[in-house]
């Protein structure tokens, strides 16, 4: 069990607090400053700009130590910003990662001053990728599918938090299987991990498995998607996968196989992330 840590002033209790979550997060002072702000009720920003203005609340000791416990920073919060949106979320549900975001680049980037009108995203978890693109294209219209009612449940409340009820639907689903065509662009962050692969304790702990591993060598789930997105996307659409780091080409052999054309955008690290795919007509 792990130790609740006292502190004294929020400027000390950051130090502290940091050195207490360093070898625990990649981002120590990072999660000390984000857990601080969330026990006081104010945005990191307001806490950053005049620390000394803020005592100390008892509620900041137990939630660092929940973080020493290795409970995911999103979960404790209660929500992780991706891209311009906050998104809601909570155990039992995928965490966003800042690397996909380098999906929605990849959708800006293709289609310029001009939108697409029908968006899909499969698997979309909390409705992360689905809920930043619409926030993108403001007269576009989405369906995000996911095999967790349990995810949907946040996915449709993250559309209502964030005014997109109303151009947003979701259903539960097995990847595209009933789904009717045609969309202009589909996204899709689908488990490409090994199941093998060892993941380090917030992951492995705490998120859940079904969303992480896609079976021996973590391409079982493109196997299935890929060969399907011919028929959901309509002409001059696009798809975009995210892939691991080392996946572009084993990947991108079966989208080539299904007729698509395909390129790959790196993520801020400069590693292979996401998967450009283009009907060749």
């Amino acid at each position: 069990m792990t130790e609740t840590p006292t502190f004294a002033g929020v400027a000390e209790s950051l130090r502290t607090a940091t050195n207490l979550l360093t070898g625990i997060s990649d981002t120590p002072r990072l999660d000390a400053e984000l857990l601080m702000a969330h026990a006081l009720g104010v945005e990191r920003s307001a806490l950053l700009l005049d620390p000394a203005r803020y005592e100390v609340p008892e509620l900041y000791a137990h939630l660092i130590a929940r973080r020493m416990a290795h409970e995911p920073i999103a979960y404790i919060l209660g929500y992780r910003d991706f891209w311009t949106i906050r998104i809601e979320v909570g155990p039992g549900v995928l965490i966003p990662r800042p690397d996909s975001e380098t999906l929605i680049e990849a959708a800006v980037a293709h289609f310029g001053a001009s939108a697409p009108a029908r968006i899909l995203d499969l698997g979309t978890g909390p409705g992360t990728l689905l809920l930043a693109a619409l926030s993108e294209f403001p007269d576009a219209t989405g369906l995000g599918v996911d095999a967790s009612e349990f995810a949907l449940a946040y996915a449709r409340d993250n559309a209502g938090e964030l005014g997109m009820a109303d151009r947003t639907a979701f259903q539960s689903g097995d990847w595209g299987d009933g789904i009717d065509g045609s969309f202009d662009l589909i996204l899709c962050n689908p488990p490409y991990i090994a199941d093998s692969e060892i993941l380090m304790p917030d992951v492995a702990e705490h998120e859940p498995a079904e969303a992480l591993f896609a079976g021996a060598d973590g391409l079982g789930d493109y196997r299935r998607i890929i060969p399907d997105l011919p028929r959901l996307l309509a002409p001059g659409g696009l798809a975009v996968l995210e892939i691991g780091a080392t996946q572009h080409i084993s990947v991108g052999k079966l989208a080539e196989a299904a007729g698509f054309a395909v390129a790959c955008r790196q993520d801020l690290g400069g590693r292979d992330r996401a998967l450009i795919l283009t009907l060749v007509r």
